[in-house]
């Protein structure tokens, strides 16, 4: 995508790299000088500071001017030249803040930068200018620069170069053979080395004007620039953290910064563009093409002035993802006054390919009730329209937030037209009638939105509902369609495929595609995917299980089935190109589909070059692809089964389309099967500026072909392709009706450039605006409707004069096979239900964000709960007291380790010693832990809270145990006493009965205690029975649980599960200990063992 830069960025990385060049073998030879760069950002309040560290500011004359974009800045008066420091300073001080209006757009200017003044005279000022076209680059050059250059493309000097191509010094010769004689060498020279650096460092247009020649220095007074952003990860580091600024008029808002943080972090695409914040209709709209047509719509309609802002979401964002989007617009909308009027928010979008409608709903629902109160307060009223997997979910959680939120909330479906809700919005189409569900709640039938009165697709086509449009379409004889050879089907019912990518969804997609219009064989033939070995991949044909092999390369799928002509390439931005690069090496593919959005410029030039070598069709990128009815589709086109065969693209009709976007794709799918007998092909050619195949390329193929009667194409803002199709229709090559519409008409409406959803929705000059096409494609003959509003009425209108014409015979309607529905989707859409194989309540990781018994990660981190808070989460599925977190990370501080001689440690040691692996090693360890060791905390909660619960004084509890020959489980020592005390007993008792409330079993324990060590001093309560008796005060008596739950806890174990705890810690300890240490193989000494032989012993063998 290319966007404009600072004059002063773009000199920085030019100097550098020409310097770079310069000095490098392959141009050693050359004599050109290159001046170091003398340019800095500079303030009224800053410039002496600068002074100070650059002299040349004190010594030399300066040139001061605004650097934000500003075309034309010496016509306008905003270049200082040939001033002093001190005159510079007060220059800056006239104009910082200064609001000035350029063109239609009104800013203030605050981003300058001061550089020496270049004493020239006229004729040494040149002008040179390189951009980009489809096949390469073009460099122009004129001996007149300045600000009086005038028309140049009509008069500088051109040189056209090939993609594959550099520039060399005979060429860059001849470009400059108008310049002095003494002169050309030099700016030759300069223009190679200005090249090379332009191709390298991704520009897609370069101006420098005025140049000028002093000597063999050559000097770059005036740059502006623009690069190819996708390309930021190939040139980082060349381009030095370089940022992209907001067109002049336009301030860039930390909302907009946010925005754009989130898309370059995501997969899918995040953009926000605010046009006028003091506006009152709002939008949120999914797709890039979707995002255009509303906003032309919201214009056609009168709503310009009071539309705020631009913006899309696309390629299945999460739900967090668009919550955060959804926030971020409400946020915007109601930080500022209210109006007597109310505001509108638009939440539209086309039918989605595979973006799962329901998921992203759920996440603007969320931002909706965050905003409730905000959205009343502005007298909110949000309307919605939209389609795609999952939408009827998605629409039914809409509509229930709509009563909750006690606004205003009308939402429909893929039954409306997509602009429908616009006219609704803006008052110009009345609201159609309430509807009730008569649906039975019990049915299994799938819910779809009501048909809504004067908005459906049906009715906006029927003459009775909608004003007749007059279309005059000249018919032709079918002796014209027999004067040109049908072309080679790109996709025919026996095409098959191999999908680069790991891409399930999509390819069972294809393959349910396959089966809906009958097809005897999958169209998927393999699956490519680098990351993984060979193996299969399991994938319904209708409702039997089929396996297709996956290959870790691409040559040995293309070796295994030769059969296989398209790629489907799913490879993300960084691997698509060399992906289809190696594709095209095998002669097999005559079709590579390349999805990715965001591949750099270049690259893809070299692809279409690459292609039309090899006669390849590509199809991309930034694409979901093309479908062929009956036939085969691509990838996720088309969207689910439902819109499949509500569609009919099961079955061909006769109308092509072509169009940019690809969810307008799907959007045509729609709108061409409710007016005609339904699309024979359709593809989307690809959002981006130069997409692997042009309009023209499909639109011939559609032409030619008898079967097709009808040719749609839907275009955009930016580029010149539709120019093309002007020049075929005038002179009569294409003969059938071309209805062709441009959409981005809204671009005359701002007052400052907008980069649309497309990289290539653009316009660079009036000929690629919307206006002006359209304008273009009616006097050239075409069929072009007043707006998108009214395509599909201009549609039916054609298809039905065709038909009286004889021109086009409907067939019989038939019926596809019936497609299962997947088990996972049908419990999706909550048309079935099943008992769960095992339940579980404390952690759920299936949302957008790991719940620890329902509590958020973010907030375990923020609200810094640590690890005994974690552990209340997950062992008591409740938050506990502050005091009981704190009171169970001591536990696990003390029973860490007890040093290596206890058998748990031994045995990790022993295990570690022996080569073992660290999970062997823990696990040896813990299968020691039982009644001997260990085990105590358990059975010291049960001996103590019993007697205490029994009411017996604490020395009958220690006299019955005598009887009964027991042991006092906690109690005892083999090294502490009275007289040598345990710090670990000290520690936990004393914040034990400093913070819990109540004490009962512990204090009863060491009541207890006083009869043991009267008799023996080692008879201590140990570390066992102060954390099991002071457990069980914590579980009965901080009031977090029930008494039956307390007595739960306790029965299953989960003391001693706080040992193992924390003694994993410590055997780990010992594991990475031994490791450290490089101890070997462990062998029992011989001197420690007593070797009892039978003889020795023979009383012992009787």
């Amino acid at each position: 995508m290319a966007k404009a830069i600072r004059e002063k960025d773009g000199k920085a990385i030019l100097c550098s790299y020409l310097n770079e060049l310069r000095f490098s073998e392959e141009y050693k030879d050359f004599t050109v000088k290159l001046p170091p760069l003398r340019s800095l950002t500079a303030t009224s309040t800053n410039l002496e500071e600068l002074a100070s560290n650059n002299q040349w500011l004190k010594n030399e004359s300066l040139v001061v001017k605004p650097d934000q974009l500003i075309k034309r800045r010496g016509k306008l008066g905003l270049v200082g030249l040939n001033k002093t420091l001190k005159e510079v300073q007060l220059w800056l001080k006239d104009n910082e803040n200064k609001e000035i209006q350029v063109d239609a757009a009104t800013g203030k200017l605050r981003n300058f930068i001061v550089e020496p003044f270049m004493p020239h005279a006229d004729k040494e000022e040149y002008y040179l200018c390189i951009y980009a076209t489809r096949s390469g680059n073009t460099v122009l050059f004129h001996t007149e620069g300045g600000m009086s250059v005038g028309d140049i493309d009509s008069k500088a000097y051109r040189v056209d170069i090939d993609i594959d191509s550099t520039l060399g010094i005979d060429r860059a010769l001849s470009l400059v053979e108008s310049a002095p004689s003494d002169m050309r060498q030099v700016l030759a020279e300069y223009i190679v080395l200005l090249y090379r650096a332009y191709a390298d460092l991704y520009f897609t247009y370069l101006e420098i004007n005025p140049l000028v020649v002093k000597g063999n220095a050559v000097h770059m007074l005036d740059l502006a620039a623009k690069l190819d952003s996708t390309a930021e990860y190939l040139c980082k580091k060349k381009w030095s953290g370089i940022e992209f600024p907001p067109p002049f008029g336009r301030d860039a808002l930390p909302e907009e910064s946010y925005i754009a943080d989130l898309d370059a972090k995501s997969g899918a695409s995040l953009k926000l563009t605010v046009l006028n914040q003091a506006g009152r209709i709002w939008t949120m709209v999914a797709g890039g093409g979707a995002s255009v047509i509303y906003s032309d719509t919201i214009c056609d309609l009168g709503g310009g002035a009071e539309l705020a802002n631009y913006g899309e979401y696309s390629g299945a964002p999460s739900e967090s993802q668009t919550y955060e989007y959804a926030k971020t617009i409400l946020g915007l909308m109601t930080s500022g006054p209210t109006r007597p009027d109310g505001k509108i928010l638009i939440i539209g979008g086309g039918i989605a390919n595979f973006t799962n409608v329901a998921a992203t709903f759920k996440g603007i629902v969320r931002a909706l009730q965050d905003f409730k109160h905000k959205l009343i307060e502005h007298k909110v009223t949000v309307f919605v329209r939209r389609g795609g997997p999952n939408y009827q979910e998605g629409l039914r959680v809409m509509r229930e937030a709509g009563s909750k939120l006690e606004i205003p909330l009308h939402v429909f479906g893929p039954e409306t037209h997509m602009t429908a809700v616009v006219g609704m919005a803006l008052g110009k189409r009345p609201l159609p009638k309430s509807f009730e569900e008569t649906t039975p709640q019990n049915s299994f039938k799938v819910p779809i939105t009501p048909v809504t009165s004067g908005s459906s697709l049906a009715e906006m086509a029927n003459r009775d509902a909608t004003p007749p449009v007059s279309v005059l379409v000249n018919l032709w004889e079918e002796t014209q369609e027999a004067a040109y050879s049908p072309p080679t089907p790109l996709f025919t019912n026996k095409t098959v495929a191999i999908v680069w990518g790991m891409q399930p969804r999509a390819v069972q997609s294809m393959l349910d595609f396959d089966h809906l219009c009958s097809r005897v064989k999958p169209s998927v033939a393999a699956m490519v995917y680098p990351f993984s070995g060979n193996h299969k991949q399991r994938f319904y044909w209708g409702s039997k299980e089929i396996l297709l092999p996956v290959y870790k390369n691409m040559s040995e799928a293309a070796a295994k089935h030769p059969e296989a002509d398209v790629l489907v390439n799913f490879a993300s931005l960084r691997s698509a190109y060399e992906a289809s690069v190696e594709a095209m090496t095998y002669k097999q593919f005559k079709c590579i589909a390349i999805i990715a959005e965001g591949i750099p410029e270049n690259l893809t030039k070299k692809l279409i070059k690459m292609a039309n070598e090899k006669k390849v069709s590509i199809i991309g990128p930034a694409t979901v692809g093309g479908i062929k009815p009956g036939c085969f589709k691509i990838g996720n086109t088309g969207g689910m089964t439902d819109n499949i065969i509500s569609s009919k693209l099961y079955r061909p009709g006769s109308v092509a389309y072509v169009s940019r976007s690809g969810g307008m794709s799907n959007e045509l799918n729609n709108i061409i099967s409710g007016c005609t007998n339904g699309v024979y092909e359709g593809v989307a050619i690809g959002g981006d500026r130069y997409p692997g195949t042009t309009f023209m390329d499909h639109i011939f193929r559609y032409h030619d072909n008898p079967d097709v009667k009808i040719l749609v194409v839907l275009g955009e803002v930016g580029g010149i392709e539709e120019y093309e199709i002007c020049k075929n229709v005038k002179s009569g090559r294409l003969f059938k009706p071309v209805i062709a519409w441009c959409i981005g008409t809204c671009a005359k409406m701002f007052s400052s450039e907008v980069q649309f959803g497309h990289a290539g929705a653009c316009a660079t000059s009036d000929k690629e605006t919307a206006d002006a096409k359209n304008k273009a494609l009616l006097e050239a003959g075409a069929i072009v409707p007043d707006s998108f509003d009214t395509l599909g009425t201009v549609i039916r209108e054609v298809y039905e004069q065709l038909v009286a014409a004889g021109l086009i015979v409907p067939a019989p309607e038939k019926q596809p096979p019936t497609l299962p529905m997947d088990y996972s989707w049908a419990q999706e859409l909550g048309l079935i239900r099943k008992p769960s194989s095992f339940l579980s309540s404390i952690c759920d990781e299936r949302g957008e964000e790991l719940l620890y018994a329902g509590m958020p990660i973010s907030d375990v981190f923020k609200e810094e709960i640590g690890i005994g808070g974690v552990l209340s989460l997950l062992w008591f599925q409740r938050r506990l007291p502050e005091y009981a977190c704190k009171f169970l990370e001591m536990c696990l501080m003390v029973t860490a380790d007890h040093g290596p001689a206890v058998s748990g440690a031994h045995n990790t040691i022993v295990t570690t010693r022996a080569g073992k692996d660290l999970v062997s090693s823990l696990t040896s360890g813990l299968l020691t832990i039982g009644d001997r060791f260990g085990g105590a905390l358990d059975g010291a909660a049960t001996q103590f809270s019993e007697a205490y619960d029994s009411g017996i004084i604490p020395m009958e509890f220690v006299n019955e145990t005598r009887k009964q020959h027991k042991l006092i489980m906690g109690i005892g020592h083999r090294v502490k006493s009275l007289n040598n005390p345990d710090m670990r007993v000290l520690i936990i008792k004393e914040f034990v009965k400093s913070n819990f409330p109540v004490t009962h079993v512990l204090d009863y324990a060491l009541e207890v205690e006083k009869i043991t060590t009267s008799k023996k001093p080692n008879l201590i309560l140990n570390v066992d029975g102060v954390i099991a008796t002071s457990f069980v005060d914590l579980i009965r008596y901080s009031g977090a649980f029930t008494p039956e739950e307390a007595h739960e806890y306790l029965e299953i174990g989960t003391l001693n599960g706080l040992f193992v705890l924390g003694r994993t810690m410590g055997f780990i300890g010992h594991y990475l200990d031994q490791k450290r240490l490089k101890q070997g193989l462990y062998r029992h000494p011989w001197d420690d063992i007593s070797y009892l032989n039978p003889q020795m012993i023979p009383d012992l063998l009787f």
